[in-house]
């Protein structure tokens, strides 16, 4: 998966109704922007494979490439879905051999209390480094780039 042309939505699921097939929902997402459909298929990979619930805080990233319909409220079909906290931001970036995010948005400093772990959440023993990476964090600096001690980071292994 090429992850340099995907969205990311940040919302609380009001509904989740079946799709057009019993292997797809449509999730109701409410967003600060306003209210977000998002097409959860059977391909589309949920994070900790959790049941999406109504009332839960998700993150969801959709490839930015693929035609969406004109209407609203907007439609995205989700590649990847993840349970967020209150007050826990989630990134999806390659980072560099400095743990600098491609587009300089983030810079990483990995701690002792800091969870590596695969997508299927296996335990990665090696520098996360010149990786695609799903990153969990609360705070960062006011710096540029802004820094921040994760409290995970998922290693989006090629496939």
């Amino acid at each position: 998966m090429e992850y340099e042309n995907y969205g990311k939505i940040i919302g609380v699921i009001e509904d989740i109704v079946r799709g057009e097939d019993c292997c797809s929902q449509m999730i109701s997402v409410q967003t600060e922007n306003g209210p977000v459909n998002l097409i959860v298929a059977g391909d589309t990979q949920v994070i900790g494979n959790m049941k999406l619930r109504r009332g839960m805080r998700i993150a969801a990233f959709y490839d930015t490439n693929l035609a969406t319909p004109a209407i609203y409220p907007p439609q995205y079909r989700a590649t990847l879905v993840t349970s967020l906290r209150r007050g826990q931001n989630v990134v999806l970036q390659y980072f560099d051999r400095d743990l600098t995010a491609q587009d300089q948005s983030l810079r990483l400093n990995v701690g002792p209390k800091t969870t590596v772990t695969t997508a299927n959440g296996q335990n990665y023993p090696c520098n996360p480094s010149n990786q695609v990476l799903l990153v969990y964090y609360t705070t960062t600096t006011f710096s540029i780039p802004p820094m921040t001690t994760p409290e995970k980071i998922i290693v989006m292994c090629p496939k």
